[in-house]
């Protein structure tokens, strides 16, 4: 295992997220990524479509830093509207296994009023750590 999942015994179990993460290494931090491709142009306003290309972002700009997506101990995502991020549940979560893979570290998402591209839905910041 390339980081320590913290989860007190006693917890329920939390589905594709992690409560904690420790993690010992060099920390690779992203910004905020959006949903457009990497001339920064929309190519969809489909919400998964939107994650997917987000988590693309993030996944190049790890490799820069010689990570990978196990690499992840936490995801901030910022949605402009949670009911449609609910709705979208389904097909969010194959765009993130077959971006991502089956690792899921701890997240958090907030609803915003706006993002500052109009045509955004989602924006992604990511923190990383390359063990030692």
């Amino acid at each position: 295992m390339v980081h320590e999942v913290l989860h007190p015994k006693n917890w329920k179990a939390t589905p594709g997220y992690s409560n904690g993460i420790a993690a010992t290494g060099r920390m690779v931090f992203t910004g905020g990524m959006i949903g457009w491709n990497d001339q920064q142009e929309f190519e969809t306003d489909d919400f998964a479509g939107q994650v997917r290309l987000a988590l693309g972002s993030i996944v190049a700009v790890l490799a820069e830093a010689g990570a990978r997506p196990e690499h992840l101990v936490r995801l901030t995502w910022y949605v402009t509207d949670k009911r449609e991020y609910l709705a979208a549940l389904k097909d969010i979560g194959q765009a993130y296994k077959e971006t991502i893979g089956r690792h899921y570290p701890a997240m958090a998402l907030v609803q915003v009023v706006a993002l500052v591209e109009d045509r955004a839905k989602v924006e992604i910041e990511a923190t990383a750590v390359i063990p030692a």
